[in-house]
């Protein structure tokens, strides 16, 4: 049975993010956000994906994966029905069942963790994503900080 990890980096640094990864073993990160950007300091798309370079873990930004903003806005207020629905939508697009048979072959490449925002994965999509297309992969839950 393949593992997979999730990691969300709300409260936590770049550091302390990397460090989880390493500690898992983690060699690439699949970053499953919409939009890949943050008001975080080297969170973003670029600064991310150059600090894991630094460490030797691959980084794979899977756009369809991520929460369109409705689901995102409902997450934020805590409205979990609303994220789930506005989700199972996403979810049933052509580009997103593509980029799910994509994240599940990065998955049997190489020890791999996705990436989102939240810290507890039970108030964020990519609990949604695995549950859906994860492909029965054991999923493992780090914490960053």
């Amino acid at each position: 049975m393949q593992t997979v990890f999730t990691i969300g980096y709300e409260g936590a640094t770049v550091d302390e993010l990397l460090s989880a990864l390493e500690r898992a073993g983690v060699q690439r990160l699949i970053d499953v956000r919409q939009l890949p950007l943050s008001r975080r300091p080297g969170f973003s798309k670029t600064g991310l994906a150059a600090a894991l370079a630094e460490r030797g873990i691959d980084y794979v930004h899977l756009k369809a994966l991520g929460t369109p903003k409705p689901g995102r806005d409902a997450a934020k207020k805590g409205d979990r029905a609303t994220l789930e629905a506005v989700y199972a939508g996403q979810l049933e697009l052509p580009e997103t069942q593509a980029q799910a048979a994509r994240m599940r072959e990065l998955i049997a490449e190489k020890p791999s963790a996705l990436l989102c925002f939240e810290r507890d994965p039970c108030v964020c999509h990519r609990t949604l994503l695995l549950a859906a297309e994860g492909g029965g992969a054991k999923v493992v839950d780090l914490f960053a900080g």
